[in-house]
């Protein structure tokens, strides 16, 4: 599979990342990315950037060695309401806009009350993808978060970090599994995530892979495999 982009990485910025942000666009490079998207944690996440780092991104160039870059923010979903921790001044100022359940600031209740947060995240125009939904940090079901994703053109990721058996999240395998046989059930795209939070771990797929060839998952509905493609459905 040609893999062009990853966007789903961190830096030191985000306080528990280990590379800078050119050490990250230079590896990019050197693993003949075209595309990498950069999201630090957004305030709800202990030791992540001052809000201000948000409002300074436009100095930042948007190419660097040969990779077109795309910095955002990995924002926190917070309760079942679906609130989340920026405000519509600080998310107009994103390239890319990742949301995602963290047990660091999460309020959460039964599946039924935390499928009805995410879904007001995956319908919320703001959001182009929803972060890790498999990994079991919130009980969830599937099927109605997928068809609202097909409905808003919201990605779901197969993050391959909470796939790593260190990781000891028990359930992101048979969820990420789920999730990838509704999607091939109702040809709704997703997006593979190295959720890189050092520069080798750029576009480093190979959890991920081993679910998507495991469901026979169509290589159409990847949308790491072309640019192009990725940007079209998120009107980007």
């Amino acid at each position: 599979m040609n893999i062009e982009l990853d966007v789903h990485t961190h830096t030191v910025a985000s306080g528990h990342a280990f590379s800078t942000l050119q050490e990250m666009a230079k590896a990019a490079s050197e693993k003949g990315l075209k595309l990498l998207g950069i999201t630090e944690h957004a305030p709800g996440i202990p030791g992540t950037c001052s809000p201000i780092y948000f409002r300074n991104l436009y100095v930042v160039p948007r190419r660097m060695y040969g990779v077109e870059l795309l910095l955002g923010a990995e924002i926190n979903i917070l309760d079942c309401e679906g609130n989340i921790d920026m405000d519509e001044y600080y998310l107009n100022l994103l390239d890319l806009r990742i949301a995602g359940i963290h047990s660091l600031c999460y309020k959460g209740g039964t599946p039924e009350e935390n499928t009805h947060g995410m879904i007001q995240v995956v319908s919320n125009p703001y959001i182009h993808i929803i972060s890790h939904p498999g990994d079991g940090t919130a009980k969830l079901h599937f099927e109605p978060i997928v068809l609202a994703a097909k409905a808003h053109h919201t990605l779901l990721e197969i993050n391959n970090s909470s796939l790593r058996p260190c990781r000891h999240k028990v359930e992101a395998r048979d969820n990420n599994l789920e999730i990838l046989r509704l999607c091939k059930q109702y040809e709704v795209p997703v997006i593979l995530g190295s959720d890189a939070h050092i520069s080798f771990d750029i576009a480093t797929y190979d959890y991920a892979l081993q679910l998507v060839a495991e469901t026979e998952f169509p290589e159409a509905l990847i949308m790491n495999t072309s640019v192009e493609k990725f940007k079209t459905y998120l009107s980007l």
